[in-house]
């Protein structure tokens, strides 16, 4: 599953004794070179078998000199692969207990070796971003909407009043990831954190017959955690760090994510260090989306708008302020229609127009609105 990456001081010594009119420069940039192109075609013949992952585990850095002490005081510090390594900072880092400033200096070095974060052009990003796998909805209108459902490697952000259909799509969500890409699902598990207590395993097997699907794998397939307060609720993402190291994950379920933190922080005079506490949790669901490159689904609770007209057609606004509103990648409102029919707005997104679907809620999660 993951490629294997040998010392670039080890391939200095082979590139001296190959050719040993190589300036210590020009040495380096051979190995440089050397490198990329095997990570390529590595990632290539990966993608060819379907057992390309994104990610690589620490055990690579064994591999380029860094002691099995300091791996597993990085695994306990919560950091469980090379990206997540080499996207901390030094300061965060050095705050692993038993990590001198000299050692974390020697790790960050040996990772930009193993870890490409320079500039692309914006021609690789397009082609980056035609690979993109999407997880259908259960609704083939909201999928249209969404131009072939949630996207991966990102936050979505869903709000709405009650009986919208949030928590319903979680679990619909749930079940898609793990089917097939061509079906419209990312052939992965799935983690869900209920804050609320509104997860129910039954639901998902009611969705799995529906898609045609075994019903006891479909359960086995997804992890779920009760959240009982905000600092567990951020302790519960480091658990599915380890959990998603280990296996192949497609999706983060946090239903809601600002529950917890309206309760645990109340008053104007606690509202700084809620939105401080928060805009953390926030930044490390964006670091697993981009880490892991699977779909972070995050339900959001609304308020009234004071602000708003009371004739409004919504006068309702979603919590969390600035701090979530940027965080977020997709926002989508969903408010009620028709019946059992629900109605989804696209609220912000830097790729989706703002337009809205119908979609309807039932007894086997969301599906297609009923006339």
């Amino acid at each position: 599953f993951f490629f294997s990456l040998f010392t670039f001081h080890t391939r200095q010594q082979q590139n001296r004794t190959q050719h040993p009119n190589l300036t210590p420069l020009a040495t380096m940039a051979a190995v440089a070179q050397q490198y990329y192109e095997e990570a390529a075609q590595n990632e290539q013949m990966a993608e060819e078998d379907g057992t390309y992952i994104a990610y690589q585990t620490l055990d690579a850095l064994q591999e380029n000199g860094v002691a099995v002490n300091d791996i597993q005081k990085l695994n306990d510090a919560g950091f469980h692969t090379v990206e997540s390594v080499a996207h901390a900072t030094v300061r965060k880092l050095s705050e692993v207990r038993g990590l001198s400033e000299a050692k974390v200096l020697k790790i960050k070095e040996i990772v930009k070796g193993m870890v490409v974060m320079d500039f692309k052009t914006a021609a690789d990003a397009l082609e980056d971003r035609k690979s993109l796998v999407t997880l259908t909805t259960g609704s083939t209108e909201l999928d249209k909407l969404l131009e072939g459902g949630i996207e991966t490697g990102s936050i979505t952000e869903v709000f709405g009043e009650f009986r919208t259909g949030k928590t319903q799509l979680c679990h619909t969500l749930c079940v898609t990831c793990q089917m097939p890409v061509t079906d419209g699902g990312a052939e992965g598990k799935a983690i869900y954190i209920d804050t609320e207590g509104t997860f129910r395993p039954q639901r998902l097997q009611a969705i799995a017959e529906r898609f045609g699907m075994d019903p006891t794998a479909t359960l086995e397939n997804v992890a779920y955690a009760r959240a009982h307060n905000s600092e567990h609720q951020t302790d519960l993402l480091k658990m599915a760090a380890a959990i998603m190291s280990a296996d192949r994950y497609a999706l983060i379920v946090v239903d809601s994510a600002t529950a917890l933190y309206r309760t645990d922080y109340s008053g104007r005079g606690e509202l700084s260090e809620r939105q401080m506490q928060l805009a953390q949790f926030l930044r490390q669901l964006t670091r697993l989306a981009e880490e892991f490159g699977v779909a972070v689904f995050i339900t959001n609770q609304v308020v009234a708008n004071p602000d708003g007209m009371s004739f409004a057609k919504d006068s309702t606004k979603p919590i969390g302020g600035n701090i979530i509103a940027h965080a977020s990648t997709t926002r989508l409102r969903l408010r009620k229609g028709r019946g059992e029919n629900r109605i989804c707005t696209v609220f912000d997104s830097p790729t989706l127009p703002e337009a809205d679907a119908q979609y309807a809620v039932g007894p086997q999660g969301i599906c297609d609105a009923q006339d």
